[in-house]
């Protein structure tokens, strides 16, 4: 059984408390980050956006780091610039897939994305794989899109995937845990930001009648919780009997103990969008996995006082991270050729 770690994050002193750190992320100044779009064209017709970080690495054997983000998240989610430029400051190939209509448009199909959803991610990986067949690859998942990519990996094994690991951040291992929570105290907070954001994209596509929901705008606007949300929405969007069907089926955590390949899994006990001692519920990691559990850190928050500024530590446990990989893998680049491609970046 793979042991729980503690990570080396420490809040700067006066900001520990976990709404603090998942808030203030969004308070700093967002990083400018260049990028090129692609629509990657899905097999069932519909498409996702991916934001390639500009400029690629010139050596078609640079290291890839694949990201998938949050619920209602996107390339302008704090945490994507932060991990993506680091990604890029070491010479890899930094690539963000957006989920269905989370881009700059709405998705073709009457239907959306959801935490179990990891098809669109297995078509993706497979397209890079077809690409990139010599570099190195690493994904990484954050919440939502942390729980999506540990399903992915735990069902697809060892082999199943042209990934050498992954790294899962703030994932709500239990939906239906992280639901309740969401609607307790101050994490109501959180709840209404994401709902809003939800009925904000679902309704004008309601209004033109382009999704098959026995709803109306009045009963989407009376809506006041993430599991009435899946009930309504989720569930008969994606074939689910409801949100109890839902969160039992795409709910990650219950495959821990199935997980072969490498992954490191980051979490915070004061996580607002989950109870705590999370793991304490859920089955023993398998051996392949890694998991680093901090007192403080919020959801996705991890900001720590390093080189005398707010900074995010996420990054800076990203780059070790990657630079042990690179190690691994280093026969991808001649020496003299990386310090070139990282210089140029």
């Amino acid at each position: 059984m793979s042991e729980w770690q503690s990570a080396d994050f420490t809040p700067p002193r006066g900001l520990s408390s976990a709404h603090v750190q998942t808030l203030l992320p969004r308070l700093l100044p967002r990083i400018r980050l260049a990028r090129e779009m692609e629509i990657l064209e899905l097999p069932d017709g519909d498409f996702v956006e991916l934001s390639w970080i500009a400029p690629a690495p010139r050596h078609v054997h640079a290291p890839i780091f694949l990201l998938f983000h949050g619920l209602e998240g996107s390339f302008d989610s704090p945490y994507a610039r932060w991990l993506l430029a680091t990604a890029r400051d070491m010479g890899w190939r930094a690539v963000l897939m957006h989920f269905r209509g989370c881009g700059s448009r709405p998705n073709r199909l009457p239907r959306a994305y959801h935490s179990g959803d990891t098809a669109d991610a297995y078509w993706l990986m497979g397209e890079l794989s077809h690409r990139y067949p010599q570099a190195l690859k690493i994904a990484a998942g954050v919440s939502l899109g942390g729980n999506m990519l540990l399903k992915l990996v735990a069902e697809q094994g060892g082999a199943g995937l042209d990934l050498a690991g992954a790294i899962i951040i703030s994932a709500p291992l239990d939906l239906a845990a992280s639901a309740e929570r969401l609607h307790q105290g101050f994490s109501r907070v959180y709840e209404r930001h994401l709902l809003n954001a939800l009925k904000r994209k679902v309704g004008p596509r309601l209004a033109r009648g382009e999704l098959p929901l026995a709803l109306d705008q009045r009963a989407l606007a009376r809506i006041d919780s993430l599991r009435g949300y899946d009930d309504a929405v989720t569930a008969p969007l994606h074939g689910f009997r409801d949100a109890a069907d839902y969160y039992q089926r795409a709910s990650a955590g219950r495959l821990l103990g199935e997980v072969e390949l490498p992954t490191l899994i980051l979490h915070a006990d004061d996580d607002p969008f989950m109870p705590a001692g999370l793991f304490n519920r859920l089955p023993a990691p398998a051996d392949a996995v890694r998991l680093e559990v901090t007192r403080h850190g919020g959801h996705v928050g991890f900001m720590e006082w390093h080189n005398r500024r707010l900074s995010p530590w996420l990054a800076r446990r990203l780059a070790r991270e990657l630079a042990d990989w690179a190690n691994l893998g280093n026969a991808w680049l001649p020496s003299a050729d990386r310090r070139l491609s990282r210089s140029d970046n």
